[in-house]
């Protein structure tokens, strides 16, 4: 089992193996109009991280799905890791999770029963944490490793949170560094440290329950989670959704050091450049801007931060909601302001 790559089997690992941003919105383009109830608060018009149905004045579902092939060799670490990010859209509607089911889909042929036991151990593990059960789920043969959970929650309709309530004015702040993508692509190239590799675990396994908490603060005006998109990309959406610009102080954002140092480097995954060719014409870097701090604004993060816009009045308490949840992690990196969508990295 020790000699067993789970990242062998995968064509691209974690959130860095979603279908690019702009290939994505052709296929959905394609897609006939469904129903849209009344009750049906978030759907599928904003690219939002899950759908919200209202089922009375005080409680409404939150329901999404999330899954992807390893972006890391350990089983049990692959399991947490895909069980912390399904979860993350739950939290950054402002919502609770109440329990998940487990999507697997595994090679049979090639992955012994106590790998993809360890696999499935790691996301209970991260469930119990998050206080909740895994109910159900289901399981196919494969030819890739695949594991993620369907995330079901509840939230107060008045207290949702999407990631196109933002105003001209806001705050943007961002909760976990940036830069796993950059520490998976070094670990493929076998050029990542044990601290480097302890440092991307302790961040895709931490939950971004805060959250639900922020979405108590009235201030606190949208929310998303930074995942396959990368920075950049999940910035945009918001800015599309609320109509209007942003600016990025690319020294505020804050790094995983060692991602830095890789970046600098030329280390960096394929999906930061398939993200960069999907939305680049609507992203401004700063002249003279260096082509590595590209690559990091487009880096895909697996299990990444919350990115959350909110009135100045409010970042002292949001911060500090931040940082008794997991830490100093949470950096103010820009604002929002009027203008055409568009991101600038200043």
């Amino acid at each position: 089992m020790d000699q067993i790559k789970l990242t062998q089997f995968s064509h691209g690992g974690g959130c860095g193996c979603k279908i690019a941003p702009g290939v994505l919105s052709e296929l959905l383009a394609r897609m006939p109009a469904g129903l849209l109830p009344p009750d049906l608060l978030v759907g599928t018009a904003t690219a939002d991280d899950a759908a919200v149905y209202r089922l009375n004045d005080r409680q409404a579902i939150v329901a999404t799905t999330d899954f992807f092939t390893p972006i890391v060799d350990d089983p049990r670490d692959f399991g947490r890791i895909a069980a912390t990010n399904a979860l993350s859209d739950v939290y950054a509607m402002g919502a609770t999770p109440i329990f998940a089911l487990a999507i697997v889909g595994m090679p049979l042929d090639k992955l012994p029963g106590e790998v993809i036991g360890h696999i499935l151990e790691g996301g209970a593990s991260i469930c119990r944490e998050a206080g909740i059960p895994i109910a159900g789920g289901h399981s196919i043969d494969v030819l890739e490793p695949i594991y993620g959970l369907v995330g079901i929650g509840v939230v107060d309709p008045a207290r949702v949170r999407t990631n196109a309530g933002a105003q001209a004015g806001d705050v943007l702040i961002l909760s976990k560094p940036l830069g796993i993508g950059v520490l998976s692509a070094g670990l493929k190239k076998g050029l990542l440290s044990a601290e480097g590799y302890a440092e991307m675990i302790r961040w895709t396994t931490t939950l971004n329950r805060v959250g639900a908490r922020l979405a108590e603060i009235d201030d606190v005006h949208a929310m998303t989670d930074v995942t396959g998109f990368g920075l950049a990309g999940h910035l945009l959406e918001m800015c599309r959704g609320a109509g209007l610009r942003a600016v990025v102080n690319f020294d505020q954002l804050p790094v995983i050091p060692e991602a830095r140092q890789l970046v600098c480097d030329g280390v960096a995954t394929g999906a930061s450049a398939r993200n960069w060719n999907s939305y680049g014409e609507s992203v401004e870097m700063r002249s003279g801007a260096p082509e590595w701090q590209r690559k990091l604004v487009t880096d895909p993060q697996t299990s990444g931060g919350l990115l959350i816009a909110c009135a100045p009045a409010s970042v002292d308490a949001v911060l500090s909601l931040i940082a008794a949840e997991q830490g100093n992690a949470g950096q103010v990196i820009g604002k929002m302001g009027e203008g055409a969508p568009q991101v600038v990295i200043d």
